[in-house]
């Protein structure tokens, strides 16, 4: 990390949470701090628990017990679901993808239409896509797709961000370079990012913090990206290899 827990806001604290379906837990309690500028890696096999968390922390779905607290008024939250959420039934512009971010805004509708376009462009402009702006978005490749997406994502300017395996279908070089954009978002806007992805490296790349789920071991084990990866319960599943890989 650039700086230490201490010297970075607080955003979204859980307290012994448990997440599961109809009372039944997933995995054990978990307690955790998102802090401003943070990257967090959520790793683990499909069926871990993973986007079950992720319903948790936007409220989506009820925990089973214990409490997601934002740590300050008015957190700004962004969600990017899996990328086959927004496959190609939009039959709208890039650029209006992007506008998409900014309904859930309180303030949209008194927004003047001039400002509505500067901060989509801005956000285009920051994700590298301001030449995809009047292209339509299904015609678009899998990489400018979640350079738009991103964007979109950006164009709140929120405090945390859940992307949940935002890079599926990317090639590898596609992949490197959206882990790149997305931790130079994290650093510009001092936006906490939270990943669940299947390519271990980002852990190790781009993260400040890891969380390794196994719901059939009912384990949950997180800190620093070292400490995940060193830890027994990761090298039972993965063994010692983490660059490149994919599970």
């Amino acid at each position: 990390m650039s700086s230490s827990d201490t010297e970075r806001e607080a955003l979204v604290s859980c307290q012994d949470l448990v997440v599961g379906h109809r009372g039944v837990p997933l995995l054990p309690p978990l307690s955790l701090t998102l802090r401003r500028g943070e990257i967090w890696a959520v790793i683990g096999r499909n069926g871990s628990g993973k986007t079950s968390l992720m319903k948790t922390l936007l409220a989506l779905q009820a925990p089973v017990s214990g409490h997601v607290s934002h740590e300050r008024p008015q957190v700004r939250l962004a969600y990017l679901a899996q990328r086959q959420a927004y496959d190609d039934f939009y039959p709208l512009l890039a650029r209006d993808v992007v506008g998409m971010g900014l309904e859930r805004q309180k303030s949209f509708w008194r927004r003047p239409s001039s400002e509505r376009a500067e901060l989509v462009d801005r956000a285009l402009m920051r994700c590298g896509a301001r030449d995809l702006a009047l292209k339509p978005f299904r015609q678009l490749s899998e990489g400018q797709k979640q350079r738009v997406l991103f964007a979109r994502v950006a164009v709140g300017e929120p405090d945390l961000a859940l992307l949940d395996e935002p890079t599926s279908a990317m090639d590898m070089v596609a992949e490197r370079e959206s882990f790149e954009l997305i931790a130079r978002l994290s650093s510009e806007l001092s936006l906490c990012v939270v990943i669940v992805s299947h390519y271990l490296g980002v852990v190790r790349k781009f993260a400040d913090r890891a969380l390794l789920l196994d719901r059939e071991l009912f384990s949950a084990v997180q800190g620093t990206p070292s400490e995940v990866l060193a830890h027994d319960s990761f090298r039972a599943r993965y063994g010692t290899t983490v660059e490149g890989s994919v599970v």
